[in-house]
């Protein structure tokens, strides 16, 4: 039983060091705004993500519906130190990953509103002022700002 979760953790503990890897990646790429590069990152992190969920359903399984704690107290003095360095390391990665997948989505958020204002902005300046420049034939229409009535005209 020892040997099968240490190597469970062992597999959880390089794939969130390899997690944190691409997440600092992905981070450097949305400052440089290559969106190409993020998409595949973007794959690369969330198959990355399923696979560590797999794992983690693996040892559950593997446990019988114990708790980690408890298996650990029926372990050796050194196994019991091994693994609880082991989740120790897990759990600092864990927080570290969670950290900078804040800052990316942050920042991507930011880049999403900066880019819809520009957008915004842009189609502002694009459209007509007047509403009424085309009529209903589609060709132009000529406004008359001055009262119709008043000069007589119907």
């Amino acid at each position: 039983m020892y040997t099968e979760t240490y190597q469970n953790l062992h597999r959880q503990e390089k794939a969130l060091e390899v997690l944190e890897t691409l997440l600092t990646e992905e981070f450097a790429e949305l400052r440089e705004r290559k969106p190409e590069s993020i998409t595949g990152l973007e794959f690369s992190i969330h198959e990355l993500m399923r696979q560590i969920a797999n794992e983690r359903t693996s040892l559950k399984s593997s446990l019988g519906g114990q708790r980690l704690g408890d298996v650990l107290q029926i372990l050796a003095e050194n196994e019991q130190a091994e693994l609880n360095g082991l989740l120790g390391r897990i759990e600092v990665l864990e927080k570290r990953c969670s950290r900078q997948a804040s800052m990316n989505a942050e920042l991507a958020l930011a880049l999403h509103d900066q880019s819809q204002a520009l957008l915004n902005h842009l189609q502002s300046q694009i459209q007509p002022r007047n509403n009424a420049t085309y009529g209903r034939t589609g060709a132009y229409t000529q406004s008359r700002p001055e009262a119709v009535l008043i000069h007589g005209r119907l």
